[in-house]
C-alpha cells in the first residue's frame, strides 16, 4: 500500500521513482550534471531552420521551471519542471497536464508531449544535449 502511495505522489509531481537524486534549484540541477555553474539559458545550435530554441532553467516562485522559446515564432512548451537524476542519466519531467504549449509548439510536439515530457540532459563540453522522444538539439550557453 506504501508502494502505491509513494508512486502515485512521485508520479504527481513528475518525480521519477527510480530517481537517486532530485534538484531543487538551478544550482543543484548543476550538480547534477557535476557542474559548479549552469547557464540559465540556452540557444540551440543543431537547428536546421535558422530559428533556433532558447531554453531557459529558472525558478519561479521556489519551483524549477523549464522553457522553450523558438526565436521568431514565440513559445514553444513550458512548464514546472522535476529534475533528477536516476541511474547515468539527468532527466527533467513536466507532469501530464503542466505542460504548457504556446504559438510555436506545431501539431506533432502538441501530440507528444500531450502526456506531459520528459527530456534527458546531458553535459557534452560546453554545451547541454536536450533529447525527447523524436527529438534532440544541442544547446550552447546564451551569452
Amino acid at each position: 500500500m506504501k508502494r502505491r502511495i509513494r508512486a502515485a505522489a512521485a508520479a504527481a509531481l513528475a518525480v521519477p521513482t527510480c530517481a537517486l537524486a532530485c534538484a531543487s534549484s538551478v544550482e543543484e540541477v548543476a550538480a547534477l550534471l557535476g557542474e559548479k555553474r549552469l547557464p540559465q539559458a540556452w540557444v540551440e545550435t543543431s537547428m536546421a531552420d535558422g530559428k533556433p530554441l532558447v531554453m531557459s532553467l529558472a525558478q519561479r516562485d521556489g519551483v524549477l521551471f523549464m522553457q522553450f522559446y523558438k526565436t521568431h515564432e514565440g513559445l514553444w512548451a513550458q512548464g514546472p519542471v522535476a529534475v533528477c537524476a536516476s541511474n547515468d542519466e539527468v532527466v527533467a519531467e513536466i507532469a501530464p497536464g503542466r505542460v504548457a504549449l504556446g504559438p510555436a509548439a506545431h501539431w506533432l510536439l502538441r501530440q507528444a508531449l500531450a502526456n506531459g515530457a520528459r527530456f534527458r540532459l546531458a553535459r557534452l563540453g560546453r554545451r547541454l544535449r536536450v533529447a525527447t522522444t523524436g527529438w534532440s538539439g544541442i544547446f550552447a550557453p546564451a551569452e
